[in-house]
């Protein structure tokens, strides 16, 4: 898979929700944006498809903003392995 394949319904099956109201898929496919452009603004790599990592990383970025119920990715409390994979790609040291 791709980061550009990823889709709400992924995103759903990955924090295990069943039932996927119409507001809830608005939300993580909005997680989902937000996921991507965190990774571009930390790493400066603009095609995100050229690392699968980044698949697990966007996953993860997901599940932390639906669990906290946030749109934005604290980046003082970042996942380690997260942390980790962003810092291996990391363009523009902004890690």
């Amino acid at each position: 898979m791709k980061v550009s394949q990823i889709t709400y319904q992924h995103i759903a099956d990955y924090i295990r929700l069943t039932e996927v109201s119409s507001a809830e898929q608005t939300l993580l496919t909005n997680l989902i944006t937000i996921a991507k452009a965190f990774i571009k603004e930390s790493t400066g790599v603009e095609d995100l498809d050229e690392f699968d990592d980044f698949v697990i990383v966007v996953f993860i970025l997901c599940q932390d903003m639906y669990d906290n119920r946030t749109l934005y990715v604290d980046k003082t409390n970042l996942n380690k392995v997260v942390e980790t994979i962003l810092g291996m790609h990391s363009l523009n040291n902004v890690c």
